[in-house]
């Protein structure tokens, strides 16, 4: 079992770190129109960095937090470019790291168990006041929406046990010394255009995205670099260029679908950890798509009680499949973004199965 640190152990609380990027908002012409098709930002949308990530306005003041973040050698971080395979590493993650607890991974909520560092940036305070006004009559649920709005840095602080942290920053926004610490860091790719389509639809069943357009209009905007998170290519490149990094480890979403029982052992010894085949055997079937599918701890079923995700729209778990993309990218849309993936490309000694 690996040890319990308390904060006073935490490595990394440089208080003279400084966050080193330009921190821009969005040309004003450009973002007027942003705002019309992502209804869930009321202020405006940021790029950082020389590599223009597009972030909402919540980042701003929390970007240096994360910067600075002050690390554990036994933090656990899944990094990923929004709807890369996330969930369902996350859940291979933690139960790997915790004795194949599935009772436990049952009773309390990934979301808890493996929390999101930024998604307190991600829900704008208007947003927020009309979650609570709709809810104003259950006390409960809106002390809930008060925890999910309140940073989650500060609660990685106060934790004594192991820390299974999730982000979908890019590795240049978080702490630089993520590689030197002991921390493991798994980053996990997928194909740009099944990432696109699943992104599509989560940016319209949250209200903290609220996208109204379609999905050819998405795509475009996703090749511009005009979706959270995104530029695609910039992201994916930080997680490959570092994938020789002793504490890094880089998988493909698209071979997880196809040979799941690898991926474990891949993440196993990866961890540390050793497991009998029949184990084994068990977590494969655990996180086979029908049954992750029907998952309620992974599932975010409570999002759309409070509000924070459209109740017309699909579950947070969709498909879980590789090739969905065929049936949104028409053939001159599937010309153009081959194009566009094969002039990203070119120098990368990277391969994604379509």
């Amino acid at each position: 079992m690996a040890p319990i640190l308390t904060y006073s152990e935490n490595i990394n609380s440089d208080s003279d770190k400084k966050f080193p990027y330009a921190i821009k908002e969005v040309e004003e012409k450009v973002n007027k129109e942003l705002l019309t098709k992502f209804t869930g930002e009321k202020t405006t949308f940021l790029q950082v960095g020389p590599k223009d990530y597009f972030l909402p306005s919540g980042y701003r003041k929390e970007a240096n937090h994360y910067y600075t973040f002050a690390l554990r050698p036994n933090d656990v971080f899944i990094v990923t470019f929004p709807r890369s395979g996330t969930t369902l590493t996350q859940e291979l993650v933690w139960l790997l790291a915790n004795n194949l607890d599935f009772k436990k991974a049952a009773q309390i909520p990934l979301k808890h168990r493996f929390p999101f560092l930024e998604f307190s940036s991600l829900l704008h305070e208007e947003v927020k006041a009309e979650l609570l006004k709709k809810n104003q009559s259950n006390p409960a649920k809106c002390e809930v929406i008060h925890k999910l709005s309140s940073p989650c840095w500060r609660y990685f602080q106060e934790m004594s046990e192991r820390r299974f942290i999730k982000t979908h920053l890019p590795l240049s926004l978080l702490p630089p010394n993520l590689s030197d610490v002991g921390c493991k860091v798994i980053y996990v790719a997928r194909n740009p255009k099944d990432v696109a389509v699943s992104d599509y639809h989560l940016c319209k069943a949250h209200i903290s995205q609220g996208y109204n357009g379609d999905f050819e209009e998405f795509w475009k905007l996703f090749q511009k670099g005009h979706v959270p998170y995104s530029p695609y290519w910039e992201h994916i490149k930080e997680g490959w260029n570092s994938r020789s990094k002793d504490n890094l480890l880089f998988l493909f979403y698209e071979d997880m679908i196809k040979d799941l029982r690898k991926c474990i052992e891949k993440v196993s010894k990866f961890l540390g950890q050793s497991y009998k085949h029949e184990e084994i055997a068990l977590l494969e079937a655990h996180l086979s798509i029908d049954n992750f599918k029907n998952n309620k701890s992974v599932n975010n079923e409570d999002f759309k009680e409070l509000g924070v995700m459209l109740k017309d729209q699909e579950g947070f778990i969709r498909k879980g499949t590789n090739g969905g993309w065929r049936n949104y990218f028409d053939d001159k849309l599937n010309i153009e973004a081959e194009r566009w993936i094969e002039d990203n490309s070119k120098g990368l000694d990277l391969q994604f199965s379509f």
